[in-house]
């Protein structure tokens, strides 16, 4: 209870800038959590689903290739999923990949920008909120002179808000590498998968437009 207590007051002495500050920490654990959930609906380990894919394109076996595709939720197993069907329509195997894998990437990276952002913003923040409290406590000379502790006990104080946006800015930092490295990891996955699929189809018969007349 103490420990809150001392906390709640250090808060209050950081300034009005600790709000924004307790505000970019909000988003960051907002941002981490949903993007920990929809990276792991979507990862899995590729090297295990490429063993499983590649005896079934090897054989030629499109709709257990369609049906294995189906049960999994991960990025590369959507993705293949789009260009097995794709070849079953007669379109553009190759083109149809390619467009699924750069919308997958593009939601992947969805809100790592904001991470980033705050990387920079909560240190700027923080020398703001210091800047401010340093020239009230700095104001005690207008007021009364010779108090050399109230001056330095409000620098100290002041130095709350420095110390607050750059363990925001170390928290957000840490999660945008975290992240990153895991989206590319899933966009390296994605592209060694669409090679395989497209090397494989290759090998299988040309299947005709829908609109063209047999």
């Amino acid at each position: 209870m103490d420990f809150l207590n001392q906390s709640f007051a250090l808060f209050h002495k950081g300034g009005p800038v600790m709000y924004l500050l307790a505000l970019c920490s909000l988003v960051v654990v907002s941002i981490s959590v949903e993007r920990y959930w929809y990276y792991r609906g979507l990862s899995t380990n590729g090297m295990e689903f490429l063993e499983k894919l590649k005896p079934l394109l090897a054989e030629q076996n499109l709709s257990e290739a369609v049906h294995f595709c189906e049960q999994m939720t991960a990025a590369i197993s959507q993705i293949t999923l789009q260009g097995l069907q794709a070849y079953q329509q007669g379109d553009d195997v190759p083109g149809v990949l390619e467009n699924a894998a750069v919308i997958t990437a593009a939601r992947l990276r969805s809100y790592l920008n904001y991470l980033s952002g705050i990387v920079t913003l909560a240190p700027l923040l923080g020398l703001l909120g210091t800047v401010v409290g340093m020239i009230q406590s700095f104001s005690v000379l207008n007021i009364q002179s010779g108090q050399p502790m109230a001056i330095t006990g409000g620098v100290g104080e002041a130095l709350v808000a420095t110390a607050t946006g750059l363990s925001v800015a170390v928290l957000a930092f840490v999660a945008n590498m975290f992240f990153t490295h895991r989206l590319d990891h899933l966009v390296t996955d994605m592209e060694q998968t669409c090679a395989v699929v497209i090397a494989a189809l290759r090998k299988w018969p040309v299947r005709r437009q829908n609109h063209e007349i047999a």
